[in-house]
């Protein structure tokens, strides 16, 4: 399986930078963190879609991993947002429920993963995109932001609109 979609996504120009599998990261995590940060994100963003709206949440991460207004990391791009401390034990923080980049990570909700078929076929994918050897086009057109193609967020009138996959409306914001 994992051949028939690399297949299908490889090309060799304008690609999304991805990272060496012996990398660690200054957050500590190292690529089986990433990847499987990576693929929680693809799992709660895009599990119902195609392998495109997969690859464009995907792109949307990395493309903020090498954009200097965002986190360095894979798992810190996809886990930001303000946090709390908690008040049983101050030294834990948690996310502020609705306040994160993406959404599932703090909407209250479990993010436990209840389809362990489509997380592995998620997870591989996830692998395959974060595998510096493999090159992928960005469908996205360069996005860092995303939203559902039903709500209106304030933030939208600020970006420019790339692309809509799936029921996803894609957005660079531009640089000054």
């Amino acid at each position: 399986m994992k051949e028939l979609i690399a297949a299908g996504l490889l090309f060799v120009s304008s690609p999304i930078q991805t990272i060496n599998p012996s990398d660690h990261h200054s957050d500590g995590q190292n690529y089986s963190d990433q990847m499987q940060c990576l693929a929680m994100n693809m799992y709660h963003e895009a599990r119902d879609q195609g392998t495109a709206g997969k690859l464009a949440v995907s792109a949307v991460v990395l493309n903020r991993v090498n954009d200097d207004r965002f986190p360095n990391s894979v798992c810190e791009v996809v886990l930001q947002g303000p946090t709390r401390a908690s008040w049983k034990n101050p030294s834990i923080s948690y996310p502020i429920k609705n306040r994160c980049q993406f959404s599932w990570y703090c909407d209250g909700k479990s993010d436990e993963i209840k389809d362990m078929k489509t997380y592995q076929k998620i997870l591989d994918f996830a692998s395959l995109i974060l595998h510096n050897n493999i090159r992928f086009v960005d469908i996205t057109d360069g996005a860092t932001h995303y939203h559902a193609d039903y709500v209106k967020p304030d933030w939208a009138k600020t970006k420019t609109r790339t692309t809509e996959i799936g029921d996803h409306i894609f957005y660079r914001w531009e640089k000054k």
